[in-house]
């Protein structure tokens, strides 16, 4: 449909699962898409080949967002090459420890908030700064979590880290509202990915966490996929600060019995 033709989009993490998905979607709709990676080069280079292989420019670069450093050159070549970054997807993330508070030490907890707070931090920041055409629409989405609200036991590290994130996105919303930057965060339930391997494998593992989803299905990486095209189009000219929730209702059934 070409809704983000002409377009340069930046998707953290892209090389598999959700950014995979995301970057995919937004070649087929003509963006031209950086694709980026941290320990799967294979699979961002795969990536990128399958965009190019469709018709859309793509460019994969190694990109660890929980260095500043690596951060600030990875844009530099991307501003190298295309002049300007129109669409920021903040995806990149790990997952929680789950460990007690009590047996966590202080790498560990840093190991999950300088990638999954520090790491959007440090893109949203080269991103403002580097804009060089101020009249054309940006925009920045943030992949989070339904964990920025719903809390679970042994996973402090990464519940915070989502919390931080869902509140950075909508203090940058407001920040940006009068400069022509849409910022809107998205939040994902059970979605078959890596983070859960257990019920990508396993398929009764998989139906018994279903039972818990009105929908009664887990979702999928393009499910997520197509909230960020929109998010990231024109289709969603007046929408800023907003969490889109993409769970199958899990969120609304979690209160139920109480």
């Amino acid at each position: 449909m070409d809704r983000l033709k002409g377009k340069v989009a930046l998707i953290t993490g892209s090389d598999s699962g959700i950014g995979q998905a995301i970057a995919f979607a937004y070649g087929a709709e003509g963006a031209k898409v950086v694709v980026t990676y941290h320990s799967d080069e294979e699979g961002g280079k795969r990536t990128a080949a399958d965009i190019q292989a469709k018709g859309s420019e793509a460019l994969c670069l190694y990109l660890d967002v929980s260095d500043e450093n690596r951060v600030a050159t990875a844009f530099e070549e991307i501003i190298r090459r295309y002049g300007q970054i129109d669409i920021l997807v903040n995806n990149a993330g790990v997952n929680g420890s789950n460990m007690p508070v009590a047996e966590m030490d202080t790498d560990t907890f840093d190991r999950c908030l300088k990638t999954n707070l520090y790491g959007p931090f440090f893109c949203c920041r080269e991103y403002l700064r580097r804009r060089a055409d101020k009249t054309s629409e940006g925009t920045i989405i943030f992949i989070s979590s339904i964990h920025e609200t719903v809390n679970t036991a042994g996973n402090a590290d990464y519940n915070a880290s989502k919390a931080g994130l869902k509140n950075f996105s909508r203090s940058l919303a407001l920040e940006l509202a009068d400069k022509n930057i849409r910022v809107n965060n998205i939040a994902p339930g059970m979605i078959l990915t890596a983070m859960n391997q257990e019920a990508v494998e396993n398929k009764e593992v998989r139906k018994e966490k279903e039972q818990h989803i009105p929908m009664k299905r887990a979702g999928t990486p393009e499910d997520v996929a197509n909230v960020a095209v929109f998010l990231a189009s024109s289709d969603s000219g007046y929408v800023t600060g907003s969490t889109y929730t993409v769970d199958g209702g899990l969120m609304i059934q979690l209160g139920q019995g109480a």
